[in-house]
């Protein structure tokens, strides 16, 4: 009896590890790639050495690998991507905003969604995008 709860509980944690494996794979992760930067609307930082190295590319005709170096150093999707390689191809510094469309700070949004009656989701937002747990996420939110 023993050996068929050990074997059910095995099959279920490699059934488990699958469905983890193919929900991140659906969600765009690649294997060996930095994770996206989770903020829309807010570049990740961009070192000098890759900017350089970008204008670079994009000076000797190379734009689809400066595009490429831009994806796998930052985790951008390919619309900003391709927004900063041409902002940084043409010689300005790194946009603040790549899509144009200022999203606020998580702490305005905590607050509408407080002020909405939708405390679940407030707590949802903050853990999803710092990474706290339940008590701290309930803290931060209680303290705006």
């Amino acid at each position: 009896m023993a050996e068929i709860v050990f074997l059910l509980f095995g099959v279920l944690v490699i059934g488990a590890a699958i469905f983890v494996i193919f929900a991140a794979v659906r969600a765009g992760a690649r294997p060996g790639g930095q994770l996206a930067w989770r903020t829309p609307g807010l570049l990740p930082p961009v070192p000098a050495h890759v900017q350089q190295e970008v204008r670079e590319l994009w000076a000797a005709g190379k734009k689809m690998a400066a595009i490429k170096l831009v994806r796998e150093r930052t985790g951008l999707g390919l619309k900003e991507a391709k927004l900063l390689t041409e902002t940084l191809g043409a010689g300005h510094a790194v946009p603040s905003d790549p899509a144009g469309t200022a999203v606020p700070d998580l702490a305005t949004r905590v607050r509408d969604l407080k002020a909405a009656g939708r405390t679940e989701q407030a707590v949802f937002l903050v853990r999803g995008e710092t990474g706290m747990g339940q008590s701290e996420a309930e803290a931060f939110i209680n303290a705006l």
